[in-house]
C-alpha cells in the first residue's frame, strides 16, 4: 500500500482524499499539511482518516513514511515543493497549474530525471470517460484532418473570489483567467491538437478591480500544417459554459460530447451526414470506459505508474507544453505582436521574474483574508463532460 502526504488543506483538500483513499487499499493518506494546523486537523477529522497534521511539509515528510506527495498549495510554491519531494524519496503529484514560469517547469523535470521518482501535473479532465474517447478517436484519423479548433474557457468568479491573499497577484497566484483557469482548456488542446508555432493574443481585466492580472484574454494559434484554433478565456461569463470544438475534414468532435456531420449538396450548401453520424458514435460508443475517473484517474495512473515502472499519463513535458503556451499567450499580449513557439531560454518569458516585469498590473490588490469560511468550488471536470 502507497503511502500518501497530501500537501495543502484548502478546498481541493478533500477531492484528493477521496482519489486516494478510493483506489481499493492501494493508497492511504497518512498525513495533511497546511500552514495552520486546525486546517489540516479540520480535514483530517471531515474525512474520518487516520492520519496526522503537520504544519511544515519537510518535518511531514520525514516523519510520515509516506512514498507519493500530493501538493495542492499556491502556485508560486509549486516548484520548490515538489523538487524537494521528489529528492526525499517521494513520487509527486501536483495540482495545476505546473509552475509559474518555464524555467521552475525545468527545474521539476530534471528533478524528476536525476531521482528517477514519477512526477504527474494535475489536468483532471484528461480521466474523463467522454474527452478519454474523443482523444481517441481524433487519434484514430476516423474524422479527418483537424482543420480548427475553437475553446471557449468561460468561467464566472465574483470580485470577492480575489479576496483571497494570494490570489490576484502575479508574485504568488502567477497569472490570471488564462494560467489559472484556461489551463484545463489549454492542456486539452496542446494534448489533442498538439503545439502551435505562433500564438497572437490580447489579455484585460474588465470587471475584477481588487487584481493585478487578468480576468480576460483572447489569442489566435496558428499550426505548423496551417490550421488555426481560437481560444477565449475569462471569469465574467454567467453559467460557466467551457467548450471544445475541434471542426475535421469529416466531422465535428465536441466537449461536452457531442459530434456534427455534413456533406455539401451540388451547390455546396450542407446536408447533415446521417450514416457517417452512425458511424462515428459507434465508434465512439465501442472506446471502453475509463474505470477511475477526474483526479482518480489520476491518482490510479500514478499508483500504477509506480508499480509497473512506466511513465505516468501528465508528466512533467506535457505540464510545461501547456506553460509555455499560457506564456506565449502573455508575451504577445504584453508585447503586442505574434510569438514564435518554441520559447527561448533567454527569454524573459521563461523565468518568473521576467513574467512578472514584463506583465501589465491592472489594478492594486486589496483583500487579504487567509481563507474563506465556506470555501465551495467547482471543478473544470463537472462542466466538461
Amino acid at each position: 500500500m502507497h503511502k500518501v502526504l497530501l500537501i495543502g488543506a484548502g478546498s481541493i483538500c478533500r477531492t484528493h482524499i477521496d482519489a486516494f483513499e478510493g483506489l481499493h487499499g492501494r493508497a492511504k493518506v497518512v498525513g495533511i499539511v497546511a500552514r495552520h494546523q486546525e486546517s489540516a486537523q479540520k480535514a483530517i477529522d471531515n474525512a474520518d482518516l487516520d492520519a496526522k497534521a503537520y504544519t511544515d511539509y519537510k518535518q511531514a515528510i520525514a516523519e510520515s513514511g509516506c512514498d507519493i506527495v500530493s501538493v495542492m498549495t499556491p502556485p508560486d510554491t509549486h516548484k520548490e515543493i515538489p523538487v524537494y519531494a521528489l529528492e526525499h524519496g517521494c513520487h509527486v503529484m501536483v495540482e495545476k497549474p505546473m509552475a509559474p514560469s518555464l524555467q521552475e517547469c525545468d527545474e521539476m523535470i530534471e528533478a524528476a530525471r536525476r531521482t528517477g521518482n514519477k512526477l504527474e501535473v494535475v489536468a483532471q479532465s484528461r480521466c474523463l470517460t467522454p474527452i478519454y474517447r474523443t482523444k481517441k478517436l481524433m487519434e484514430s484519423g476516423i474524422a479527418g484532418k483537424l482543420l480548427y479548433t475553437q475553446i471557449n474557457s468561460f468561467w464566472y468568479r465574483g470580485r470577492s473570489y480575489y479576496d483571497l491573499a494570494w490570489r490576484g497577484q502575479w508574485a504568488s497566484e502567477g497569472g490570471g483567467c488564462t494560467f489559472v483557469h484556461a489551463v484545463h482548456h489549454i492542456d486539452l488542446l496542446a494534448w489533442m491538437a498538439g503545439m502551435p508555432s505562433q500564438v497572437s493574443a490580447m489579455i484585460g481585466n474588465v470587471s475584477h478591480t481588487n487584481s493585478e492580472e487578468e480576468d480576460l484574454s483572447m489569442a489566435m494559434l496558428r499550426y505548423p500544417n496551417g490550421s488555426f484554433a481560437q481560444l477565449s478565456a475569462n471569469l465574467v461569463c454567467h453559467g460557466q459554459k467551457q467548450a471544445l470544438t475541434f471542426a475535421c475534414e469529416k466531422a465535428n468532435l465536441e466537449i461536452p460530447h457531442a459530434f456534427s456531420a455534413d456533406t455539401p449538396l451540388e451547390n455546396g450548401f450542407p446536408k447533415e451526414n446521417t450514416e457517417f453520424l452512425k458511424e462515428l458514435n459507434e465508434a465512439y460508443e465501442a472506446i471502453p470506459a475509463l474505470e477511475y475517473e477526474g483526479h482518480a484517474g489520476l491518482a490510479d495512473d500514478l499508483v500504477r505508474a509506480i508499480d509497473e515502472n512506466r511513465p505516468v499519463l501528465i508528466d512533467g513535458e506535457a505540464g510545461r507544453a501547456t506553460m509555455e503556451l499560457i506564456m506565449a499567450i502573455y508575451k504577445s499580449a504584453s508585447e503586442g505582436h505574434t510569438v514564435d513557439l518554441p520559447l527561448a531560454k533567454d527569454d524573459p518569458f521563461y523565468t518568473r521574474e521576467g513574467v512578472q516585469a514584463k506583465m501589465p498590473h491592472f489594478y492594486k490588490k486589496t483583500g487579504f483574508l487567509a481563507k474563506f469560511e465556506k470555501d465551495e468550488i467547482v471543478l473544470a471536470s463537472s462542466n466538461m463532460k
